[in-house]
């Protein structure tokens, strides 16, 4: 029997339905790029059940690239990425100009993007950190007229969701997929873990691309980016080097300048009070405080408590702590070694979340709002607290924003972790070079020098007191750094702003210059 189709005048009599269609027959107002052979007179041809594009350029051509577009990119590989490269090369081939690159982080994987600014493929860098050449020439001023952007992590997220960083192709390399773009990091040969940063990616861009050099069977699981969320898949012959995860800002340390000053965070947590069952932590990168872990998991077992939740950068101590029985779940937005990599893949409680979850300052409820402790690490730290993470003693972009200034605005207690000086530069100063933490947010800094406390934090002044805990002054740390090396000589800097600096609600915390040479 023919079906008889609603005559669409009838429609304007039904009130709510008055713009409404009538249905004509199967994919008639299916958007086209989620079907195929949409001219085939057999509708079950129409179906598109595969993504899998031939080559990468193909999948660029068909996402419609054009100048001045914004593409994405994430650093789960960290300076193992291989992504990066592969797709800004066949861009400027294509002839492709004016691009602006929203990446999660840029690491020394990313140096050669220099020449591809040089020949105008790319004019616009979003991202939270920036390495190595690429740091020195960007500080130099390479960009021109655009400064780079600096993000925190979970403020990279909110202007995602928000829509101001509006995404129009997101490229996302993934350890495996399927044909339809179900893809995560912990299977295949060339393993990341946790995708966290990609997702926020995947939901807002209008295309997005998944690139892997492994393609598997489908159903792909457990699905770190689901398939209604990709348009093409991409195979390659590799899309990174899982031994570029783990790096010096992830090491494990054995220096015992940096365990002193670990084991003195540990006895500053014990004394807030707040070390207690079901407490919940992060450790940021930095020696020191990445074996705070260590004290942690001798204080929970003789205590026999165990903590909540962990959080951020996941590493090989809290893998044991999870496998130990001492803390109930870690979400992880970025494994940052091979050892927590593997973990994801195997262990329930082991948590893949979303930069949004992790640390967007505007979402319902973050992570990051539920923290305990989160103990940091910093290049510089002045009389204010105010914390640099970005930028070095010598004005030079060299490092990452990252999840610093989300952490410390919400945890309630959090603490910095650094050396009073590193070889010949002192590290607490009068004025950081560049603010990325607001010193309001900042509770307490350890030092090898002794502990000291924001003035603001007279809670925190009387119980250390009550545990016997020797404290210092800012001022007199900086007293003792003045004895050691003397007053270093001011950086001169020009009127050119070679990047702005973002607080994790938008609002600018600070700019970066370029030095007068």
């Amino acid at each position: 029997m023919k079906y008889k189709r609603v005559d669409e005048t009838l429609l304007k009599y039904i009130e709510g339905y008055e713009h409404r269609k009538a249905y004509v027959e199967p994919f008639t107002y299916q958007p086209k790029d989620t079907m195929i052979h949409v001219e085939s007179k057999n509708i079950k041809e129409k179906i598109k059940r595969d993504k899998v594009i031939g080559s990468l350029r193909e999948a660029i051509e068909r996402a419609g690239i054009k100048d001045g577009m914004t593409i994405s990119f994430h650093h789960h590989f960290r300076a193992g990425d291989k992504l990066v490269m592969m797709v800004i090369k066949i861009l400027s081939e294509m002839g492709i100009k004016d691009l602006r690159i929203a990446a999660s982080s840029l690491t020394s994987a990313h140096e050669e993007l220099v020449e591809y600014i040089k020949n105008g493929t790319v004019t616009r860098i979003e991202t939270s950190g920036i390495r190595g050449r690429l740091a020195t020439e960007i500080s130099k001023g390479i960009l021109g007229k655009h400064p780079a952007v600096i993000r925190s992590h979970g403020g990279r997220a909110r202007a995602i969701c928000e829509g101001e960083i509006k995404i129009d192709v997101a490229f996302i390399a993934a350890s495996s997929s399927d044909c339809m773009g179900n893809a995560n990091g912990v299977r295949g040969k060339s393993i990341c873990g946790s995708m966290g940063y990609a997702k926020p990616d995947a939901e807002y861009a209008n295309k997005v691309i998944v690139v892997t050099d492994t393609l598997v069977q489908y159903p792909n699981f457990p699905q770190s980016i689901s398939q209604t969320l990709v348009d093409y898949v991409v195979v390659v012959d590799e899309v990174g080097d899982s031994k570029g995860i783990m790096s010096g800002a992830t090491r494990l340390t054995s220096n015992p300048k940096e365990l002193l000053m670990a084991k003195k965070v540990s006895d500053v947590m014990l004394a807030t009070g707040l070390f207690m069952d079901g407490f919940s932590m992060q450790t940021g990168s930095g020696g020191a405080a990445l074996a705070v872990t260590r004290f942690v998991k001798d204080e929970v077992k003789k205590r026999n408590i165990k903590l909540s939740y962990a959080l951020g950068g996941i590493t090989k101590p809290m893998i044991e702590l999870l496998e130990e029985g001492l803390v109930d779940t870690l979400f992880d937005v970025q494994s940052f070694d091979l050892y927590a990599a593997k973990s994801l893949g195997k262990n329930e409680k082991h948590v893949e979340i979303s930069a949004d979850f992790y640390a967007n300052p505007f979402n319902k409820s973050a992570a990051v709002n539920k923290l305990d402790f989160v103990i940091l690490s910093a290049l510089e730290i002045d009389k204010d607290f105010n914390v640099n993470v970005i930028s070095g003693s010598d004005g030079v972009i060299r490092a990452a924003s990252g999840g610093h200034s989300d952490t410390a605005a919400m945890a309630k207690v959090s603490i910095v972790v650094a050396p009073l000086t590193r070889g010949r530069i002192s590290t607490v100063i009068d004025r950081v070079t560049t603010v990325v933490t607001p010193g309001s947010t900042v509770d307490v800094v350890v030092t090898d020098y002794g502990v000291t406390v924001n003035p603001r934090r007279k809670d925190l002044i009387e119980k250390f007191k009550k545990a016997g805990i020797s404290l210092i002054t800012m001022e007199e740390l900086r007293k003792i750094s003045t004895m050691l090396l003397g007053t270093p000589k001011d950086i001169e800097f020009t009127d050119e702003i070679v990047a702005i600096v973002e607080y994790r609600d938008g609002s600018i915390i600070d700019v970066i210059k370029k030095r007068n040479e």
